[in-house]
């Protein structure tokens, strides 16, 4: 298979399994993914973690030998398909981790940034290379990149085909963390930061963080008000309130 779906403890794990291909997007791959996301999407797991299998590619980006050739409308097809299963990730009732362990170079980057969090491992190389072939990315890199590290550094990613080490894309603000020892160990460690909390509550805090870059501050002050409310009116809100008063942890039921 060329998407591996399991569950780890309380969390879905995605593996990309095309250790041959570096774990390239074939479209095949790609809707295999959407495919699996749905499953996610339709359980009861904390958080989803996306990998790739091998420690030399989470994804080397798209599959070349299958974009030549095509018509245009079959091109922009394609860039739709892979945005949608993108925007997939970014719906998801849970926070997600991409755990890149090695190359994510074009569309494996924007897999990674359509995820909540990016945990690196040492050897891991980020880049959107599209330049290279006289491409533009499609997976939605030209748009989530730059809320991540700014205009400037994302044209430089962009334009020269610069690929980022590990600690640079610490640095930039491209990934959360640098991991040692078995990524995916690594990757469930960190989600259990979240998963104690709230489903509810993760929902509405990403949903305000991520419309804060297309906001104007007094417009995102609003949406934080409306989703402070709604967060007030959970189940969850009140035991977590009646637990802190009571010196106790919280129990959190996800409504």
């Amino acid at each position: 298979m060329a998407i591996e779906l399991s569950t780890v403890e309380e969390f879905a794990l995605i593996r990309l399994n095309r250790p041959q291909a570096l774990n390239a997007l074939s479209f095949k791959l790609v809707n295999d993914l959407s495919r699996a996301l749905d499953e996610v999407a339709a359980s009861d797991v904390r958080g989803l973690l996306v990998t790739g299998t091998g420690d030399k590619a989470f994804c080397a980006g798209a599959d070349i030998g299958e974009l030549a050739g095509r018509t245009l409308s079959q091109t922009k097809r394609g860039a739709e398909l892979g945005q949608a299963v993108m925007a997939k990730i970014t719906r998801l009732p849970m926070p997600s981790v991409a755990i890149v362990n090695g190359y994510a170079f074009g569309g494996g980057l924007e897999l990674a940034l359509a995820c909540t969090f990016r945990l690196v491992t040492a050897n891991a190389k980020l880049g959107l290379p599209e330049i290279r072939l006289g491409l533009v990315p499609g997976y939605g890199g030209t748009q989530r990149l730059p809320r991540l590290v700014g205009e400037a550094r994302a044209l430089e990613m962009i334009l020269t085909a610069r690929a980022l080490d590990a600690q640079t894309a610490l640095a930039w603000g491209l990934a959360n963390r640098l991991v040692e020892g078995d990524p995916v160990a690594a990757g469930i460690a960190f989600a259990r930061e979240f998963s104690v909390y709230s489903l509810p509550a993760l929902g509405f805090a990403r949903e305000a963080v991520q419309r804060a870059p297309d906001t104007p501050v007094h417009e995102g002050l609003r949406i934080e008000a409306d989703l402070s409310t709604l967060a007030f009116q959970t189940q969850d809100a009140v035991e977590g309130m009646a637990a802190f008063m009571g010196k106790r942890k919280p129990v959190f039921k996800d409504r």
